[in-house]
């Protein structure tokens, strides 16, 4: 090999050496950190690299929180950052909550960041509450009015409970449940309407952000709007409802004397065929008795009389049939 290309490859080889011992010994970043007043050593940087942390943004981190008066270790930064967290948002959140003096640690700013909560938005929502307009609420008075309800509630976070605590969500069911509750104990819809702060002031005494995210600071009435007659028109449904029950028992008495009717008329059919077949069996009895001489001419005679009689009889009763038989 040529004298030239030798010399050429040593020095391409020593720049790539040197490059790669800056990338391994980040020698700028451990002179700011200690210009910075920031304790980490060059050997953390490097064994940083090999754990394939960011050296820039753990001595970043440090520097700020440094700044801000704050004492965290590069072990607690890097330790959040392999976790999955979110350093930068942690360090920011951290310095807000501490010139807020919100009471806020680095245990419990990483425990909400890795619970997926935006910790600094959370701070920031603390120190500047929040309003949340609740959707129409409709609750019926004791005199059946129905009245209409929107409220804004006042919250802000509450640090605390940002891991495990319910969301807006939560606080909205339970504001309109309090305002349902509260209309629906009131004697008088007029009640309401002269006193809406009565509903404030009840809704906001039941504690509604126990178990939640945050803190209500008031619940103010935006509007109450009156809706339907609940009670009236509860009443006229219940009693067209009456009324159909009612037509439903006078029909089916109806039927049952319909039904009636036509049994009795069936039975006086039956009746009818029974006497009809008995007076066929007449004329076969008398035949016998008088072949057996138990009936004599004049008996016989005098029965036709007898019936002559009755049918006269029957005939005076009914003066219309007579008249028909004469036409």
């Amino acid at each position: 090999m040529e004298p030239g290309i030798s010399l050429i490859l040593i020095i391409i080889g020593s720049v790539v050496a040197f490059f790669l011992l800056l990338y391994l010994l980040p020698v700028n970043l451990w002179f700011t950190a200690q210009l910075s007043n920031v304790k980490i050593s060059l050997l953390n940087l490097v064994l940083m690299r090999l754990r394939k942390v960011p050296p820039a943004l753990i001595t970043n981190a440090m520097i700020i929180s440094s700044k801000a008066g704050l004492r965290l270790t590069s072990n607690e930064i890097e330790t959040h950052y392999l976790a999955g967290g979110n350093v930068n948002r942690v360090i920011k959140a951290l310095i807000s909550a501490d010139k807020a003096n919100i009471p806020l640690d680095f245990k419990l700013a990483t425990a909400i960041d890795l619970a997926g909560r935006d910790v600094f938005d959370a701070v920031q929502l603390s120190v500047n509450p929040q309003v949340i307009n609740t959707p129409p609420v409709a609750a019926v008075a004791k005199d059946g009015i129905q009245l209409i309800t929107k409220a804004r509630v006042t919250v802000r976070a509450n640090i605390h409970q940002l891991v495990g605590g319910a969301g807006e969500e939560t606080i909205l069911a339970r504001v309109g449940e309090g305002i349902v509750t509260t209309i629906g104990s009131a004697v008088n819809h007029k009640e309401v309407l002269e006193n809406p702060d009565k509903i404030s002031k009840t809704v906001l005494s039941k504690g509604l952000d126990s178990g939640t995210a945050f803190e209500i600071l008031s619940i103010d009435i935006a509007d109450i709007d009156i809706g339907q007659n609940v009670g009236a028109k509860l009443q006229t449904d219940q009693a067209e409802a009456d009324l159909k029950v009612a037509n439903a028992r006078a029909e089916e008495r109806r039927a049952m004397a319909v039904a009636n009717e036509q049994e009795m008329k069936a039975k006086a059919q039956e009746a009818k065929a029974k006497v009809i077949e008995a007076e066929s069996q007449v004329p076969l009895a008398m035949a016998e008795a008088f072949r057996n001489g138990n009936l004599g001419i004049l008996d016989y005679y005098k029965m036709q009389n007898i019936q002559a009689d009755t049918d006269m009889r029957s005939s005076i009763a009914k003066p219309g049939d007579i008249g028909k038989g004469k036409g």
